[in-house]
């Protein structure tokens, strides 16, 4: 199992709140950290956090936690490549 973790700031869409999101990813595959950066820095400037997880879950394979603290309220999602939740 490898085992990659970072760490990045996306701002909150409704207040624009930079916050700080920890991703951890558990696969039994590669993953060029280079290509994971630039995915991270291209797609995340701002965002749910819900919808984050979703889209890297469809850009990534593996376990996916990815944790951040909104304003007091601390959020835990956990994905699996191509698992994905609807918005109402």
């Amino acid at each position: 199992m490898n085992i990659y973790e970072t760490s990045f700031y996306c701002k909150c869409p409704i207040n624009k709140i930079r916050i700080l999101y920890e991703l951890k990813i558990e696969t039994k595959q590669i993953i060029a950290v280079e290509e994971l950066l630039e995915h991270i820095n291209h797609w995340y400037q701002d965002g749910f956090h819900e919808l984050i997880a979703d889209h890297l879950a469809e850009n990534f394979n593996g376990i996916q936690t990815l944790e951040a603290n909104h304003h007091s309220v601390k959020i835990t999602t956990i994905r699996q490549g191509n698992e994905r939740t609807e918005r109402a």
